[in-house]
C-alpha cells in the first residue's frame, strides 16, 4: 500500500510534516485556504498560494488546479490545492478512501468538522482531536517530554493559550485592516523599532532580535490576530530551516503512518 497523504494546512508545523513525509518517499499534497494565515512564511509551503511556488529545504510546492494535481506529484513536487473543506476526498479520480491518509495540521485547537468521507488513516495535530472519536491518532504539539508522541486513544495536552518561550515575541494586530510591512522576514530588529503598520498604527519589536515571521500583506486582519514573530537568538538559519518542533511532530506522524501500514501488510 502506497498511500497519498493529504495535509490540511501548509504552515510551518505542517510543512515540517510534509517535508519529512516527502523525503522518505510518500506522495504528499497540501490543502489550504485562499489566503493562508501563515506567519513563518519563509519555511512554509503555504506561501505557494501567494507566489505560485515555494521551496523549503530543497523541496518545492506548487499551487495547482485539480487537473494539474497528478502532474505535480509525478514531477516530485508537493501540489497545493485551495480546498479548505477537503472536497478532494469526494473526487474519485484523485483520491480513494482506501489509499488516502489525512493529516489535519491546521492547529485550529477546536473540535474539527467531520471529513467528507472516511479515510484509511486520519491524524490530528494537537488540541481539538480525540483519538478513537474524531480521528484515528493524535500527535502531541506542546513542547516538553511528550512533544511528538502518538496517542491512539484520548487527547493531547489542552491548549495552554500561551506561545512557547517569551510571550512578548508574538506580534499581534493592534487594529483590523491590512499589513504594511516595514521589515522583511530575516531582518534584524532593535527593541522599539517599528517593523510594520496597520491602519497607521505602529507595531514595534519587543526586544533586539530577528524578524522570524510576518503575515502576508494580502491577509485581511482582525484586531488581536497574530501577525509576526521576533526571535532574540541571532541565528539567520532560523528563517530558512524548519524548526525542531516541526520535525519532532513530523516524527510522530511518520510513526503513526508506519504503524498503520504495518497493520495492512
Amino acid at each position: 500500500m502506497n498511500p497519498l497523504i493529504l495535509i490540511r494546512g501548509g504552515g510551518d508545523l505542517a510543512s515540517g510534516v510534509a517535508l519529512r513525509l516527502h523525503r522518505v518517499g510518500f506522495q504528499v499534497a497540501i490543502l489550504e485556504l485562499p489566503s493562508p494565515l501563515t506567519v513563518r512564511r519563509s519555511v512554509s509551503f503555504s506561501e505557494a498560494v501567494y507566489e505560485g511556488t515555494q521551496t523549503v529545504e530543497g523541496v518545492t510546492s506548487r499551487l495547482v488546479s485539480a487537473d494539474q494535481f497528478q502532474v505535480a506529484l509525478e514531477a516530485g513536487e508537493i501540489p497545493i490545492l485551495i480546498d479548505p473543506h477537503a472536497n478532494i476526498l469526494n473526487n474519485q479520480f484523485l483520491t480513494s478512501p482506501r489509499f488516502t491518509f489525512v493529516v489535519d495540521a491546521r492547529l485550529m485547537k477546536t473540535e474539527p468538522e467531520p471529513l467528507p468521507t472516511n479515510v484509511a488513516l486520519h491524524i490530528g495535530l494537537g488540541p481539538g482531536f480525540t483519538a478513537g472519536a474524531n480521528c484515528h491518532a493524535v500527535i502531541e504539539t506542546q513542547r516538553g517530554h511528550t512533544l511528538g508522541r502518538v496517542y491512539w486513544q484520548g487527547q493531547s495536552a489542552p491548549d495552554s493559550r500561551q506561545p512557547d518561550g517569551d510571550k512578548r515575541r508574538v506580534l499581534r494586530a493592534p487594529a483590523a485592516g491590512t499589513l504594511e510591512p516595514l521589515k522583511a522576514i530575516g531582518d534584524p530588529c532593535k527593541e522599539g523599532e517599528v517593523v510594520a503598520r496597520i491602519n497607521g498604527k505602529d507595531i514595534a519589536s519587543p526586544f533586539d532580535g530577528i524578524l522570524r515571521g510576518l503575515i502576508h500583506p494580502r491577509v485581511e486582519l482582525t484586531e488581536g490576530m497574530k501577525i509576526g514573530d521576533v526571535d532574540a537568538r541571532n541565528d539567520p538559519n532560523m528563517v530558512r530551516l524548519v524548526s525542531d518542533k516541526s520535525l519532532s511532530v513530523a516524527g510522530g506522524v511518520l510513526e503513526a503512518v508506519y504503524v498503520k501500514l504495518r497493520e495492512t501488510d
